[in-house]
């Protein structure tokens, strides 16, 4: 069975150079074969440290929530195993998530997941009249994905989105992913 992992985080801030960490993680993962849900890894992370505001107001999680929740520590095996089962790993703005990710793996000495990604913000140019890198919402609406700003900035909610576009712009060819996947394409 090959296997596709939508994946998002939440964070503390914009800038792990700075000390900003994950406080919230999805991988969800897909059977390719049958585009089926096959695994979900949902899971909110004390980063022991403060959100800063700006953080706060996208996606709204206090660190008064994360109290009692799990190190990254403790996350980040069971986050490895599930990214090292992979054939792809799929995000909107890998660019953000994959630093992000490789930074707090290697903050505690553990390997990086050596799989293959895909951005489907970075592949999504064609969704914006301007060419410019689609924030989720404009994806969404370019390929008639529904799309509720309330439900927003949840890493679950925004890999669900992510993963129903990257399906959408692969069937209509908008999409060129690292490892082949035209088996996957469905019969216009």
């Amino acid at each position: 069975m090959s296997l596709i992992g939508g994946l998002d985080t939440e964070t503390t801030g914009l800038d792990q150079s700075k000390g900003d960490r994950i406080i919230e993680v999805a991988l969800l993962t897909y059977d390719t074969a049958s585009r089926k849900l096959v695994d979900k890894f949902v899971q909110r992370i004390d980063p022991e440290r403060a959100i800063s505001a700006g953080a706060q107001d996208i996606h709204g999680i206090s660190y008064n929530e994360l109290v009692g929740q799990p190190k990254w520590e403790a996350v980040a095996p069971e986050l490895q195993r599930r990214m090292n089962a992979l054939d792809l790993a799929i995000a909107h703005n890998w660019g953000f998530d994959g630093p992000f990710i490789t930074g707090e793996f290697a903050r505690i000495g553990m390997a990086v997941p050596n799989i293959a990604s895909f951005c489907t913000m970075e592949n999504g140019r064609w969704a914006c009249y301007d060419g410019k890198l689609p924030r989720l919402q404009e994806l969404c609406i370019a390929l008639g994905v529904p799309y509720d700003p309330a439900l927003a900035h949840a890493a679950e909610y925004d890999v669900e989105q992510t993963m129903e576009c990257f399906w959408r712009g692969l069937d209509r060819g908008f999409y060129a992913p690292p490892i082949d996947l035209s088996f996957l394409k469905k019969a216009a």
